[in-house]
């Protein structure tokens, strides 16, 4: 669709650098989608892998559970474990990606040592309580991965809009336009030769 300016030189000019500018910000804008949609990709693959070994962290971490309930039972591990004082602190900080701020989780757990009594199986409480805790440490970074993609996606729709409005919309405008004027300014330069010569035929005569 054409541009509603005036048919002038001045604004020729104008349309030019505005196209040049145009076209260099769609170049950029193409690359920074094209990166973007390289790191989704792989982080992507990454969140796969993580799922599937969080996946296998909570059936063994289960499969603890299960194993200790049922050598001392249920009760008797529900009371060690409210025993059990732990702190879960979460921390976070951002790490730039283009114009993006990506978030990183950091956790850090704190639990005090228990008295098992002599005839407990202290190793394997031990074990379990330690996959619990790897388990967290797990599903805070399968959080992070799927933060993070999601702020991806959202950045390369953003994106992809501004590159087709520039391919489709105002880039062909712009030429368009510039088509326009210059049939215009041709236009206008062919009416003053016409009067020129008649000017020069009139004079002679």
């Amino acid at each position: 669709m054409r541009l509603n300016v005036n048919p002038t030189r001045m604004e020729l000019l104008k349309l030019r650098r505005r196209t040049a500018i145009a076209r260099r910000g769609h170049k950029l804008l193409k690359d920074k989608q094209d990166e973007l949609m390289r790191t989704f990709m792989e982080l992507i693959d990454q969140l796969r892998d993580s799922r599937k070994n969080v996946e296998k962290s909570l059936r063994e971490a289960t499969a603890s559970y299960i194993l200790n309930k049922a050598q001392m039972g249920e009760n008797t591990i529900d009371q060690l474990w409210h025993g059990l004082k732990a702190e879960v602190e979460v921390t976070w900080s951002w790490e730039p990606l283009m114009n993006l701020q990506l978030p990183r989780y950091q956790v850090a757990t704190k639990t005090q040592d228990i008295s098992y009594g002599y005839l407990q199986p202290t190793l394997a409480l031990d074990q379990m309580t330690e996959q619990y805790k790897n388990l967290l440490v797990q599903l805070v970074a399968l959080a992070e991965q799927e933060k993070i993609i999601k702020l991806l996606a959202e950045e390369i729709g953003k994106t992809r809009r501004r590159v087709n409005a520039l391919e489709y919309i105002l880039i062909p405008n712009l030429i368009e336009t510039m088509r326009y004027i210059n049939m215009k300014l041709t236009e206008h330069e062919r009416g003053t030769i016409t009067r020129l010569m008649r000017v020069k035929d009139i004079v002679h005569k």
